[in-house]
């Protein structure tokens, strides 16, 4: 897969994108419209689930930032990337793996780990 970085960089700006129009944007041009996101914590169905699931994010935790840790790597439609999040002080208190399934170079299901997550959060 020659666009793994590209595909998960995008990833990491939705769940950046603060303002609700410019995330809406950016699911659209990043998810498929069938979409699919799961993680131990929550679900999400669709791109208005996941666009509603991103602002809870942000408000549970504001001020914090998604960044991408290490290189994403992927084969055929099979996409690998890990991340963090965490507040600018503690900018890995959260990290994560995520594994996608890519079609037409965008994210069609999203299955995410919790590689670490402090009791305090």
């Amino acid at each position: 897969m020659d666009n793994a970085q590209r595909i998960a960089e995008h990833y990491i700006a939705v769940w950046n994108e603060t303002d609700a129009d410019e995330r809406s944007k950016l699911i659209a041009e990043t998810f498929t419209d069938d979409t699919t996101y799961i993680d131990p914590l929550m679900a999400a169905d669709g791109p208005s689930e996941l666009h509603a699931l991103v602002g809870a994010v942000h408000q549970r935790f504001p001020g914090f930032r998604f960044a991408l840790v290490g290189k994403p790597d992927g084969y055929g439609s099979r996409l690998r990337f890990s991340w963090k999040l965490g507040p600018a002080d503690n900018d890995d208190m959260i990290k994560g793996t995520d594994f996608a399934v890519v079609e037409d170079g965008r994210l069609r299901s999203v299955d995410g780990f919790l590689d670490r997550v402090p009791a305090t959060a």
